[in-house]
């Protein structure tokens, strides 16, 4: 984070100090854990289901942070002095990632802007964001969040990272509701918008598709006056998004209408997709270090906002094949001394991943073909409303359908999932 005092920390915020801070300065991360503050830090103290951070104040300021924001003024009645207090947490939270942004911003020349990046979609977010922080590279120093920092609480925490010689900012952006692209983009206006895919994952808490496609839109009205959209052309609620980029457009996808494309894909024996990248600038052959055919469009939009922000074919084509999976149980291929593959691809679930993960197993092909076994380990699919039972069953054909040697389904969540396996075979 840039420097500021708790001063001006209560400014941004529209906080107050607790006492008088003659001097305090915050110099380091801000953090929501109190394991985790060290010197210089500001620790942030959330109010959570199984605990609350106003517990860990003390800690954290013994631990060396500089301050606090919190809600309650008597989390640390004996360093009052070092307490930013604020009505709501979350919020101001994202009113200081909004403020540091812009101070860092403003800081900058015409031909020196810091740029903002952001990525959402039903699926793919995570994967994409690492192949963006990977491709961008040669642009300077950049920042991505580790993980899925993607909410109201991880976003301004990546944002707050930012310092004065950031050269990229590569956010992911995560909604279960209308509206929360709304607020994110308001603390962090993109200058590239990345829309992946408009699908089933937290169907329940939306209410209907359609209200997924506009939850997903709201990245694209929430770019910066001069933006750019990056849409998937092979979505089509994705590519109707195109009218309501304030600016440019760029496609990307498997059809032939898609500026940024992949010809020709196959798939080695390990899983690795390998295709021809087709784009306004020329083609590149491509071998992805991913593992999964359904990694081609997240490539493909990593790569249609590398060349967008100026980087050359040819770089961007090899730095695809170099690019492995950086964030946990996204599609983590491990070989164990005995010969056994495991595929971890544990850290969400639903309808689209699970098909995307298991045809991707199913892809793999062993030393002996033959002698091959698959195994799928698969556990219940959260958030999908009343359409949970029929899409469990569905899915459980799809196992079926790809030749799965062995289903095994876990949780009581699972029985329509069995059931539809064993009814397809």
């Amino acid at each position: 984070m840039i420097t500021m005092t708790l001063a001006e920390v209560a400014a941004a915020t529209g906080g107050r100090l607790a006492g008088p801070a003659p001097g305090a300065v915050v110099d380091g991360e801000v953090v929501t854990d109190s394991r985790a503050a060290g010197p210089g830090d500001l620790f942030a103290a959330f109010a959570g289901e199984h605990a609350d951070g106003h517990d860990y104040v003390a800690r954290a300021l013994a631990a060396g942070a500089t301050g606090a924001l919190v809600a309650r003024a008597d989390a640390a009645p004996d360093a009052q002095d070092r307490l930013v207090v604020v009505d709501d947490v979350a919020a101001a939270l994202g009113t200081l990632a909004r403020h540091v942004l812009a101070l860092v911003r403003a800081a900058r020349g015409p031909h020196d802007q810091l740029r903002v990046v952001a990525v959402t979609g039903s699926v793919g977010k995570t994967t994409t964001k690492d192949l963006l922080a990977h491709l961008l590279a040669p642009l300077g120093e950049r920042i991505a969040p580790p993980g899925s920092f993607n909410n109201e609480i991880g976003l301004p925490l990546t944002v707050l990272r930012t310092r004065p010689t950031t050269a990229t900012l590569v956010l992911e952006m995560g909604a279960d509701r209308v509206g929360n692209l709304d607020y994110l983009t308001s603390v962090a206006p993109p200058d590239v918008a990345v829309v992946l895919a408009v699908g089933r994952a937290h169907l329940g808490e939306f209410g209907g598709i359609e209200n997924v496609a506009k939850a997903k839109s709201e990245l694209v009205t929430g770019l910066a006056p001069q933006g750019t959209a990056v849409l998937n052309a092979d979505d089509p609620r994705v590519a109707a998004m195109a009218p309501l980029a304030p600016a440019r457009v760029v496609t990307f996808g498997r059809g032939p209408d898609a500026s940024v494309r992949a010809q020709d894909v196959t798939l080695d024996d390990a899983g690795h997709a390998r295709f021809t990248l087709t784009t306004p600038a020329g083609r590149a052959p491509v071998t992805l270090a991913l593992v999964g055919e359904h990694h081609v469009t997240n490539a493909l939009a990593a790569a249609a906002v590398a060349l967008e922000l100026g980087l050359p074919l040819a770089d961007v084509a090899a730095a695809l094949g170099t690019a492995g999976a950086a964030s946990p149980h996204r599609m983590d291929v491990r070989t164990r001394a005995d010969g056994v593959r495991i595929v971890d691809d544990s850290y969400n679930a639903n309808p689209d991943s699970m098909r995307a993960g298991l045809r991707a197993l199913a892809g793999l092909r062993g030393t002996d073909p033959a002698a091959t076994r698959r195994v799928a380990v698969l556990g219940e699919m959260l958030e999908l409303g009343e359409d949970s039972a029929a899409e469990h069953t569905d899915l459980g054909a799809e196992v079926a359908r790809l030749g799965v040697d062995l289903l095994v389904a876990v949780g009581a969540g699972t029985a329509p999932l069995a059931a539809g396996a064993r009814a397809a075979g």
